[in-house]
């Protein structure tokens, strides 16, 4: 029998915690935001994904992810219904920790993805769609990808591309698919005239707390062991955010005169998604340059889509992850470095020229099917159910026209 290290098991078990803390923290943060007519559906939205998504993950998820491959593109269903995973390691993905362990530590990041869409078309999804919705698009669309970055034989991680906690796999992924969302669901009605302003600023700052605690559960559980390498993603992880909120507070103060709490928190969230795919691979000192970037740059992103695009992302989805993410992936390929992990790679500041190419192109690839595989779902689902619900039902808010519910009890 293998020796299973139980400071490594025990780890990755309160890591595996952190990552489904990260789901209702999530909720808690999207739920502050919107007008209080649909905070209850906001939250259920989030929480039902730890249902569906987790029993899909049993099914085949983490089959298709981690088990066989088929030209690069996915795995099989050896592992279906969890056969074969047991309290003996993987040495294929972690050898010092129980099978069991890294299955559900996974799970936990297969949940959070698609929760992270229902941002972009908040107050204005049909609850049945986006039931359907989720499933076919954890399906279609984050076990293939997860399966290219992750799996062994995945085609990203064959040709070299590294994602130390799911930059391309959760972040990349959620955001360009929020992005095709929120422009094929339309805007929410009178939204060019609307009071849009947070319901709840302290929901909104519960919930970045909620976020941020478990992150480190998201990146310093990725070294799948108590050793240097969670010490380092742990450090580069709080430090990186540090960066971003300030940076991103910095500039709300000089463009509208007072510094903002939920620009603050939102600023915060953008740094943890920026240094994700990064944070097992680079000094400190780079996650605080990766972390100012975020902050600036995902900033400017927000205010571009909010003021000349003029694409109702509802809760900034896109501007957050889907940039975040993306510019997290392409500075790991100008900041890894083997000197903080050899199994990674020496970025551009370290001569890596073509490392930094194949992460530019697989920044590329999963984009462009993220958005191409979106579109196929959402007209797909269209053809069953509208995806939107009527303009009775969004006026009088999800909570009544969706769960008879509010965020106080029961409406009558």
């Amino acid at each position: 029998m293998t020796k299973i290290d139980t400071g490594d098991t025990a780890w990755v078990l309160i890591s595996a915690a952190l990552v489904l803390l990260m789901t209702p923290g999530l909720a808690f943060f999207y739920g502050g935001m919107v007008r209080s007519k649909s905070v209850l559906s906001t939250l259920f939205q989030n929480y039902v994904a730890l249902a569906v998504v987790g029993l899909l993950w049993a099914i085949c998820g983490y089959s298709l992810v981690f088990s066989g491959d088929h030209a690069g593109l996915i795995g099989d269903l050896s592992k279906a219904f969890l056969n074969g995973v047991g309290q003996e390691p993987n040495a294929d993905y972690a050898a010092t920790i129980p099978h069991l362990a890294f299955m559900i530590y996974q799970c936990m990041f297969a949940v959070i993805t698609p929760a992270l869409i229902t941002g972009a078309f908040a107050e204005r999804v049909s609850f049945k769609a986006w039931v359907l919705f989720m499933g076919l698009w954890t399906l279609f669309v984050y076990f293939p990808i997860a399966h290219w970055v992750w799996g062994v034989g995945g085609w990203i991680h064959q040709m070299g591309g590294i994602d130390f906690a799911g930059g391309m796999v959760v972040h990349m992924s959620a955001g360009f698919s929020a992005l095709v969302a929120a422009v094929l669901l339309g805007k929410r009605r009178g939204f060019e005239k609307m009071d849009a302003k947070p319901h709840d600023t302290g929901m909104i700052l519960l919930g970045t707390a909620l976020l941020w605690f478990g992150w480190f559960g998201f990146n310093a559980g990725s070294a799948l062991g108590a050793n240097g390498l969670a010490a380092q993603a742990f450090a580069t992880t709080f430090f990186a955010s540090a960066a971003s909120m300030t940076s991103w507070m910095l500039v709300d103060w000089f463009v509208k005169g007072k510094p903002s709490a939920v620009g603050a928190a939102v600023g915060a969230v953008a740094g943890l998604a920026t240094i994700t795919p990064a944070a097992g691979y680079v000094t400190v000192g780079s996650a605080l340059l990766i972390g100012c970037l975020a902050g600036l740059i995902c900033n400017g992103a927000v205010i571009f889509i909010k003021s000349t695009s003029k694409v109702d992302d509802t809760l900034d989805v896109f501007g957050c992850h889907g940039i975040g993410g993306t510019l997290g992936v392409l500075l790991t390929g100008v900041f890894a470095t083997k000197s903080v992990n050899p199994a990674g790679a020496d970025g551009l500041f370290y001569g890596g020229t073509h490392f930094f190419g194949v992460q530019c192109l697989s920044a590329l690839a999963v984009a462009a099917f993220s958005v191409t595989a979106t579109i196929v779902i959402i007209k797909a689902i269209e053809l069953v159910v509208p995806m939107r619900v009527t303009a009775l039902d969004e006026d009088s808010g999800l909570d009544f026209s969706q769960h008879a519910e509010a965020i106080s009890g029961f409406v009558v």
